[in-house]
């Protein structure tokens, strides 16, 4: 990461769609869910702005944002603890200026001091919901080539049914630009759909802010995009790479097992542009005579004694002798204890399972576990 892009700054919503997921978010953040063995939401975005060499990146959080900040610490793993710019995380009430916002308006409005002193010419806005490697790059070249207002990311899809009362479709007309701008869309089949990621000039951004907190507008979609599609020239930019999309229990579960897919854990880690997360000084994961797992994910930390097939285990996790995990996603330092049998289940992180117990779901409708729950 020794790339910069000066030209670029990234705003990133934390707590955005938190309430598509109220079990996985009383103590944490959208941003800062679990996915994926090791990471959590937010490195995905995070890295990929790294990647492209945006290092002015602003967090703004809401709510249960402690977990989220030890997450990021100073953002050494992203390369982002920088004299100028680098990482910088704004919680509600921060000063004067700053109150809990509603929507994207709100937010920016509380950060447009900060937004006048910068001096990136465009500002990446995303949300922490999906989970996707992306190249910032090509996109604001291509905002740039296009002499949009505004350019969306969007990708073909059918809308998912958690997200059936809160998404954004677009239609595009043929040469590329936003004319109609649809929320919580209903129609079956594939659509293009809107993965909130946006990049704009700063200074129109700010004029569009402040016009919009005038009149009392909340949302940057539905309030100032939709209301001027006439007027702006916004531009849709297509997106044909895998996304993994948080909608509610159902969908993390099938993204986590998405992870076992052939090809899917290729195309989201590419090693010429890496995710990175936090790090964690674990030993190798141990899988101790008599065990036996079978088409998983198992994270470095791991104590594996029992069986283990088609299933996600985070870092630290431990399935003792006799017990069966099968089909779950086990979060960090989970403990199935000996003669457990566990079937979709998704346990939070330092559930304890205890002896003998069976717990099962099913593939509609996996069972889940709050953090630090005995069973």
């Amino acid at each position: 990461m020794v790339s910069s892009n000066n030209n670029a700054l990234g705003v990133i919503f934390a707590n955005t769609y938190d309430d598509l997921v109220p079990d996985l978010v009383t103590e944490r953040s959208m941003a800062s869910i679990p996915f994926g063995g090791r990471y959590r939401m937010i490195d995905f975005v995070l890295s990929s702005m790294a990647n492209s060499g945006i290092d002015n990146v602003s967090i703004i959080v809401r709510r249960n944002y402690h977990s989220l900040m030890d997450h990021l610490g100073a953002g050494r793993e992203w390369d982002l603890t920088r004299k100028h710019g680098g990482l910088n995380i704004v919680p509600p009430f921060a000063d004067r200026t700053v109150k809990m916002y509603s929507g994207r308006v709100d937010a920016l409005q509380s950060i447009l001091p900060f937004l006048e002193e910068q001096k990136e010419k465009y500002v990446i806005l995303s949300d922490a919901c999906n989970a996707l490697n992306f190249d910032f790059n090509k996109f604001i070249d291509a905002h740039i080539a296009s002499g949009a207002d505004v350019t969306m990311v969007y990708n073909r899809s059918e809308i998912p049914a958690g997200a059936r009362n809160d998404n954004y479709t677009i239609s595009l007309d043929d040469a590329g630009r936003v004319t109609e701008l649809l929320s919580n869309d209903y129609r079956p089949g594939e659509q293009n759909l809107s993965l909130n990621i946006y990049v704009i000039e700063r200074e129109s951004l700010i004029e569009l802010v402040r016009s919009a907190a005038a009149r009392g507008l909340i949302y940057f979609e539905r309030d100032i995009l939709a209301r001027n599609i006439k007027l702006l020239n916004v531009q849709g930019y297509r997106y044909d790479g895998y996304v993994a999309r948080i909608t509610d229990m159902k969908s993390y579960f099938d993204e986590n097992m998405k992870m076992l897919v052939p090809g899917v854990m290729a195309e989201l880690f590419d090693p010429a542009a890496p995710i990175y997360t936090k790090i964690r000084d674990d030993n190798p994961t141990r899988y101790l005579a008599g065990s036996c797992a079978k088409h998983s994910v198992v994270a470095d930390g791991c104590v594996i004694e029992g069986t283990v097939e088609n299933s996600v285990l985070f870092r630290g996790c431990r399935v003792k002798k006799g017990a069966v995990v099968k089909n779950c996603v086990l979060m960090q330092d989970t403990v199935v204890e000996e003669g457990a049998d566990v079937q979709y289940v998704v346990a939070d992180k330092n559930v304890h399972i205890t002896a003998d117990k069976k717990l099962s779901g099913t593939d509609s409708f996996p069972v889940y576990v709050a953090k630090a729950h005995t069973v």
